[in-house]
């Protein structure tokens, strides 16, 4: 290696190289003539932080083997934030098994031991991972079409890989094991149910511990957690996984976004609809949803004969609104829109609290337009989603335009179309975007916006679709200026999702700590004794009657017990009444945060209340 060159290669951590534009082991450097366009790659860049990762998941397979030499080895790649490695293992790992592992890869990183990346033939590869009783390995291969195969050894650890990977296993600074899951061979529920180790590796020390403390305050914020804490939702075996019962407290954050999703979409000009919860399977096969969708769909039920389907989305009803009067261009655009309970399929595996459930209600709405009108409705639809959004907190997002997947419908001219309005709109509205290759549903482009919460992750909520396709199979049209028979463009749109992951989601954000308006119980009136009982109540019944949601605490229990109750509920505002507040005719108010407010008349306690619920703080 040029002198030159190995001294750039140390100055910038390099953990690989990229030749050419192809990334490579630092071992091809010894192979360059001179000729070739270099670039770096130190652990602190994207392709460094996976390179690394996918090592260290190598080296934690490596420990396990050395721990437990009757465990199988799979597949063990990098993810987003980390890296994880299947294994087949009789019994699920333990937490002290992950500290004898944890412990044991600490050893080999401090032996330095180099990856050696050897190139070998597909058979010499196959009779290698049979003999040394690797049978997924032996599986991995045999569905290779390639000739040749690399592998890398590590301090007498063999894999197959394709690399690349760190020079030694010293360069490994800073890493963790955070949790063991079941997971099947290939996703596949059919195959062997596998033990998945899931860790996380950085370029420092620092970096690391700021990522665990980052897990520890999601940990803090897990609407699992504080929906069971602040009584918002409950799932029941007895009911069956996925399926979310609502609690009172959560019943009525739900009524509070629905009344007022209802109403700003009274005064955006939609029409609000309620349809069945199932239909006639015909109806899903004319829509495409039986060819494009049924992995998602649960299976028919028969009626009278009749095989009848639960839904999985809304719009075939919408068409039939649509179709249950002749329409005109002056009709037009129409705008529905559905609160609608849909179901779907959804694995065991993958089931999580509200985020992902089987049944859930979506903030529809479809919009029926002439093409001419297509791209000024999306750009409505944009302005009332960040609306929506930002009502709710949400400033920051990411958009996205997912284009045409491999499984489509509808002519090449009509994506296009619709792809370049979903665009026009966008930079109409000086709204940068990404593209996301291929991720369109069957029928149409979409437009994805995904929302930043309080600790900065990304949430999928809402989405834009423009369709041509459902309106053909369904053959609707309106009646032109030209007296002719024309057939509108249709628009999917959700602006918050579902209301089941969409709540699930403020939960994180707030951490429990809803908005005045959005939170169930909104004051908390508490006597410090018996002798202020009747006038606790009297401050009750009087916010009662203005329409808070109050409740009333005159248990005979200390006052610093009643105040630590209320916090741990999150209850925005405490109204504590004892005997000054009595001689006064006035109220002490304590906030969530532990602040005391000056003692208030009721009526101004009434004002600022009703100010903080108008501008939805």
């Amino acid at each position: 290696m040029p002198e030159e060159l190995e001294k750039i290669l140390k100055e910038n951590q390099a953990i690989a190289i990229k030749i050419n534009g192809e990334i490579k082991d630092l071992s091809y450097v010894s192979y360059l003539n001179g000729d070739e366009e270099i670039e770096i790659i130190s652990p602190q860049t994207k392709e460094g932080l996976e390179i690394l990762r996918h090592s260290v998941a190598h080296i934690m397979a490596h420990a396990v083997k050395d721990l437990f030499p009757d465990v199988k080895v799979t597949i063990g790649p990098a993810i987003e934030d980390g890296f994880y490695y299947d294994f087949d293992k009789d019994t699920p790992f333990t937490e002290e098994d992950l500290q004898k592992i944890e412990k044991r890869m600490h050893e080999i990183i401090k032996l330095k031991q180099p990856f050696i990346r050897k190139e070998i033939s597909k058979d010499e590869a196959i009779k290698l991972f049979e003999a040394l009783g690797e049978s997924y390995k032996v599986e991995i291969l045999n569905e290779i079409k390639d000739e040749k195969v690399s592998i890398y050894e590590e301090g007498g650890f063999i894999d197959l890989c394709r690399g690349p990977h760190i020079p030694h296993t010293g360069m490994v600074k800073a890493f963790k094991l955070l949790s063991v899951a079941g997971a099947y061979w290939k996703g596949d529920e059919r195959n062997k149910m596998l033990q998945r180790i899931y860790g996380t590796a950085f370029p420092t020390k620092e970096e690391l511990q700021d990522y665990l403390n980052f897990l520890e305050e999601v940990k803090k914020r897990d609407h699992r957690r504080l929906g069971k804490q602040l009584r918002i939702f409950e799932i029941s075996e007895e009911v069956g996984p996925g399926l979310i019962i609502w609690l009172p407290n959560g019943a009525i954050i739900r009524k509070t976004i629905e009344d007022f999703w209802k109403d700003e979409h009274l005064k955006a000009g939609y029409q609000l609809l309620y349809t069945p919860h199932i239909a006639k399977l015909d109806l899903w096969k004319k829509s495409g949803h039986l060819d494009f969708y049924r992995e998602n769909m649960y299976s028919p039920m028969d009626i009278d004969e009749i095989s009848y389907q639960l839904k999985p989305m809304n719009c075939p009803f919408h068409i039939q609104v649509y179709k249950s009067e002749l329409r005109s261009y002056r009709d037009l655009p129409l705008r529905f829109a559905e609160l609608g309970t849909v179901y779907r399929y959804e694995r065991s595996g993958v089931l999580h609290g509200l985020l992902r459930v089987r049944g859930f209600t979506q903030d529809d709405a479809h919009i029926f337009c002439t093409e001419e009108q297509l791209e000024e409705e999306i750009q409505k639809v944009l302005d009332f989603t960040l609306f929506i959004l930002s009502t709710f907190g949400f400033n920051l997002y990411d958009i996205y335009i997912s284009t045409r997947p491999e499984k489509y419908v509808g002519s090449i001219e009509n994506w296009e179309r619709a792809t370049s309005a979903l665009k026009e709109a966008l930079k109409k509205r000086d709204l940068p975007y990404q593209i996301d290759p291929g991720e369109g549903v069957f029928y149409g482009p979409k437009i994805d916006i995904k929302i930043k919460d309080a600790l900065n992750r990304s949430w999928q909520c809402s989405t834009i679709q423009v369709d041509f396709n459902i309106p053909e199979r369904f053959e609707i049209t309106y009646r032109g200026k030209d007296g002719k028979e024309h057939r509108p463009i249709m628009i999917h749109r959700a602006l918050m999702g579902s209301l089941e992951r969409f709540i699930g989601i403020l939960i994180e954000h707030y951490a429990g700590a809803f908005p005045l308006w959005l939170a169930p119980v909104q004051v908390e009136i508490m006597s410090i004794s018996e002798k202020h009982v009747d006038y606790a109540t009297k401050i009750y019944n009087q916010l009662r009657s203005n329409g808070f949601r109050v409740k009333l605490n005159i248990e005979n229990e200390k006052i610093g017990y009643k105040i630590r109750q209320a916090s741990m509920n999150k209850i925005p505002y405490m109204v504590i009444v004892g005997e000054k507040e009595v001689e006064k005719n006035a109220i002490t108010v304590r906030k969530r945060d532990g602040k005391n407010l000056e003692l208030i008349k009721i009526e101004e306690f009434i004002e600022s209340l009703n100010d903080e619920i108008i501008n939805r703080k």
